[in-house]
């Protein structure tokens, strides 16, 4: 998780809000699994606290063999990201991406049910040479015969999107670099992923939003988008359904969203405690399958994160945004069937 930049979102924050959902079913609920952290358990005891939560999915941040080898035969859905130290040599060279895949997707087929492999982590598509990187990456696949069933894509933050209020506004800042990563993503039938956090809109308003309304709990706000008469009644549905907004207006409205990061901090800053960190995650994965406004039904979520991580640089929540402490023990009781 980078810093988060949230004026793009910010106007569409404070015109809308929220109350919480019910869910009836969902694609799988996953638990980004970072190691910025001290005295963190083994991978193969992390793989067995997934299963015994009953997480079905995973994200992971970069290729690791002592991870890989534990997913073995566990069943759990795995997005992989490349890192974002491999984008320029993924570009570069075709053979690296070969490589890349040979050693890390294909050593493990199909004993590790790998879903998606991230191509970039909130990195900016006009500067860095994401599409080529996952053109090679792509190409890798589909010589390896894996391109039907481990998808391509990439993660994008809020700040990408502009004009989000209302929710059909929603626009890509840098539409001539987003578009043809779109593009990509309609050919081979991937979705765009998306880390979408109410916590930090909520945090930067400085009062303007209403905490209950970031939290999916009754409030008293309710906003009609006047383009298409969706009714929007939290933060998080509005959030994203402006990237899908985005997505259309580029040419990508088949195009879906998963949303590869969600979370809220325990503690360390304004709003960030244990019960608003429960109330928000415990709602969220409710919430999921009931989708948004713009498309109901089940949504794939990544709650972002698994542990507390200690060595992490920045502002001080973002060592607190764990499920779990190192330990195993819960931060706070959550459930995720």
């Amino acid at each position: 998780m980078a810093k988060r930049g949230v004026a793009p979102v910010l106007a569409a924050a404070l015109a809308i809000a929220a109350f919480a959902a019910t869910a009836t079913s969902v694609r799988g609920i996953g638990v980004c699994y970072g190691v910025v952290g001290s005295g963190l358990p083994s991978k193969s005891d992390v793989v067995q606290l997934y299963k015994s939560n009953n997480i079905a999915n995973m994200r992971f941040y970069f290729a690791d063999t002592d991870l890989l080898t534990s997913l073995r035969g566990s069943g759990i859905g795995l997005a992989l990201d490349v890192g974002n130290d491999k984008l320029a040599s993924l570009a570069a060279d075709p053979a690296a991406a070969s490589s890349w895949v040979k050693d890390n997707v294909q050593a493990y087929n199909p004993d590790v049910n790998i879903k998606y492999i991230i191509v970039g982590n909130e990195v900016d598509a006009g500067a860095v040479p994401v599409l080529q990187a996952m053109n090679n990456v792509h190409d890798a696949l589909a010589a390896a015969n894996l391109a039907g069933s481990i998808k391509v894509s990439t993660a994008v933050k809020m700040d990408a999107v502009i004009n989000s209020s209302p929710p059909s506004s929603g626009a890509f800042k840098d539409a001539s670099a987003m578009s043809p990563i779109v593009q990509f993503l309609s050919s081979n039938g991937a979705p765009l992923l998306a880390n979408v956090y109410p916590y930090f809109a909520y945090r930067d308003s400085q009062g303007g939003i209403d905490l209950n309304y970031a939290l999916f709990q009754p409030s008293s706000t309710t906003v009609v988008d006047p383009a298409n008469g969706l009714t929007y009644k939290n933060l998080f549905d509005a959030m994203v359904d402006a990237v899908r907004a985005a997505l259309d207006k580029v040419g990508g409205g088949g195009v879906d969203v998963v949303v590869s990061e969600s979370g809220w901090p325990s503690a360390d800053g304004t709003g960030a405690t244990v019960d608003n960190a429960r109330t928000y995650n415990q709602n969220l994965i409710n919430h999921a399958g009931n989708g948004t406004p713009r498309k109901p039904g089940p949504m794939e979520v990544y709650v972002f994160a698994m542990f507390n991580e200690d060595q992490k640089d920045g502002d001080p929540t973002e060592k607190k945004f764990g499920l779990f402490n190192p330990d195993k023990t819960p931060v706070y009781s959550i459930t995720f069937a």
